[in-house]
């Protein structure tokens, strides 16, 4: 076990709810029983995110660009390869790690990224319609290299909020951090939580949409030692968007949303093309550019019958240089570096670490069962009944949910944890998972495989083996030892 000053801190973000001052130890209590677990409405199948665009299904017919826009699975972003280690911030997309000559052991650990991310999805057509989850991944995130954003969405009464999280709640987080570089980052996941969840409430008004999505956010964040204690590393080339102060929603979101092609150029740090968010006249044009090479091929595909059936992830160029204008920024200072784990998270979504193979819950769980968040509730003058908010929701704080903000907020749990060799891997899913599986268990089930990919897999397999009842998404996120 490491320092105490490496253990967990945790809180809640809103003024209403007292801090709790439970550790994250003591949180990894028995999962809750099921009539208190959030269940959306009946809701394609959802095959995994890692989708080939240019492999053939000749017994489909691709649906047309409103089809897909219209569709109620939640889409997240299709998961790419980079052509080499830099993924330059691209939302979902690994960095390639190529086996060259023969080379030692300390040439190959530097050659790997400061952790790796595997990511399995399934609709569970026994029980689900529909696919209302989305997921989120950045390598490193806002330009500097070793940071993570990992993220999961689970949506109910509807795929919009969850879907709408999933493409840029990402944006706003990078604009939090450039907004304010001297706040804590706690406070910073609570202000974009506050944020985000206003601008769903707006959303759904204007679109006449109600619905939510618990969430889990993580970031891994490089820090170093200042006079006045532990501070982040900028990268000089981003420059906020102005997502904090109220600016520059409409344009991500055209971005961003299906009814844009720009939509596959995501960044981790800015949508646009330049990292903060500014797109130049050469990524317009590049842009236009691959939009018209897009058509061309699925016109071609259209008369020639290749289609792809999958409505649920949003299409990439795998060949987009979109984000070479801006260096990734190596996190070196004299004094050291560490890195820090932060979460944040509304619902029952839930992150677990295994710390030297014990598992240790870095969330909460907000539902009706909980008493002091019933309190809550009632004292703001709503009621639980069959441990529901006011007899519907089995969750007390999500994002969205407009039409029951007074009682369901979006105000955050939040931890932060300082990294260390015992800490070995990240696990974060839906309830689909523990609604059907202990945290330990979780820990134990994949704590010998490597591969991140094939350990989320083994675990959305042993959610469905033993009968869940959601829709399932599942992040492994396995660290690397530090240099």
């Amino acid at each position: 076990m490491s320092d105490q000053s490496s253990l967990p801190r945790s809180r809640h973000g809103d003024s209403i709810l007292s801090r709790l001052n439970t550790s994250p130890q003591t949180l990894s209590s028995p999962a809750m029983p099921s009539s208190a677990i959030a269940s959306p409405p009946l809701t394609v199948t959802t095959p995994s995110s890692i989708a080939s665009e240019d492999s053939p299904l000749p017994d489909f017919k691709r649906p047309s660009a409103s089809a897909i826009i219209d569709s109620p699975n939640a889409r997240s972003k299709s998961v790419t390869v980079a052509d080499g280690q830099e993924t330059y911030g691209v939302l979902n997309r690994h960095p390639a790690v190529k086996d060259g000559a023969p080379v030692s052991v300390e040439e190959k650990v530097a050659k790997l990224p400061a952790f790796r991310v595997g990511v399995s999805e399934d609709r569970n057509k026994r029980c689900r319609r529909t696919m209302e989850d989305a997921h989120s991944f950045i390598y490193d995130f806002a330009g500097i290299r070793g940071q993570g954003y990992f993220a999961v969405f689970d949506g109910h009464a509807g795929k919009h909020a969850a879907e709408w999280s999933g493409q840029n709640f990402h944006e706003y987080l990078l604009d939090a951090l450039l907004t304010y570089p001297d706040e804590p980052i706690p406070e910073l996941l609570n202000k974009t939580f506050l944020v985000v969840d206003s601008r769903l409430t707006h959303l759904a008004y204007r679109s006449k949409t109600h619905s939510g999505c618990t969430a889990v956010v993580a970031f891994l964040r490089m820090e170093h030692d200042t006079p006045t204690g532990q501070s982040g590393f900028t990268n000089p080339t981003l420059s906020p968007r102005g997502l904090m102060e109220g600016r520059g929603e409409d344009e991500l979101e055209a971005e961003t949303s299906g009814h844009s092609p720009s939509r596959r150029s995501s960044m981790g740090a800015g949508s646009s093309g330049g990292i903060g968010g500014a797109a130049s006249p050469s990524y317009e044009q590049s842009l236009r550019r691959k939009m018209s090479g897009r058509r061309i091929r699925e016109f071609v595909r259209g008369l020639t019958g290749s289609h792809k059936a999958d409505d649920s992830a949003v299409d990439d160029d795998e060949a987009s240089d979109v984000g070479r204008d801006f260096e990734t920024m190596d996190p070196v200072c004299e004094t050291g570096t560490r890195r820090v784990l932060y979460l944040g998270n509304v619902g029952d979504a839930r992150a677990v670490i295994s710390r030297g193979g014990k598992a240790v819950r870095l969330t909460y769980d907000h539902k009706g069962s909980d008493p002091q968040e019933a309190k809550r509730i009632t004292d703001a003058g709503g009621f639980v009944m069959n441990n529901r908010v006011n007899g519907v929701l089995a969750v007390t704080r999500s994002l969205g949910d407009a039409s029951m903000k007074e009682f369901v907020v979006g105000s955050p749990y939040t931890t932060e944890t300082v990294l260390d060799d015992d800490d070995e891997f990240l696990i974060v899913a839906c309830d689909g998972l523990w609604d059907v599986c202990e945290d330990q268990d979780a820990v134990d089930l994949v704590r010998d495989v490597e591969d991140p990919q094939e350990a989320s897999k083994k675990l959305l397999e042993h959610a469905l083996g033993n009968y869940s009842t959601d829709n399932l998404s599942v992040m492994v996120i396995r660290f690397s030892r530090p240099t």
